[in-house]
């Protein structure tokens, strides 16, 4: 870990963090760092996945990407707006819309408080098949 990771300091910009800022601005769905590497390499990028690995990360640790799970337990990236929200997320093609719900966020708040627990956050995706994939 750099001195800027450990203090929580802006990470500086490169062209290969820069790179895969773009590739996460031109994707509308959640994808792995394997895959945002292929999408680089396929546009002729040199940016290795060592690389691809460390910027999702500090995008994730400054809050700029969302991360989530995949069904099948693979680390997932997509640049989301900055305001809390959940995800809809389609099993088939990935698409992804973000959702808020007061009705969630009550409900967190109202489970933690009832089991003693303060300075709480959470996560919240739905996954199902879209209209476009459904049979």
């Amino acid at each position: 870990m750099n001195t800027a990771e450990a203090t929580g300091a802006p990470q500086r910009s490169t062209r290969q963090r820069a790179a895969v800022v773009e590739m996460l601005d031109a994707l509308t769905q959640f994808s792995s760092a394997q895959d945002i590497h292929a999408k680089l390499r396929d546009a002729d990028s040199s940016v290795g996945l060592t690389t691809v690995y460390r910027a999702l990360q500090s995008l994730a640790d400054s809050g700029q990407v969302d991360v989530i799970r995949s069904v099948d337990g693979e680390v997932m990236y997509r640049k989301c707006t900055l305001e809390h929200h959940h995800h809809l997320v389609c099993r088939s093609c990935g698409t992804t819309i973000e959702v808020d719900s007061p009705t969630v966020e009550s409900w967190a708040e109202q489970v933690a408080a009832r089991h003693g627990f303060v300075e709480i956050n959470h996560t919240f995706e739905i996954y199902g098949i879209c209209p476009s994939c459904a049979p």
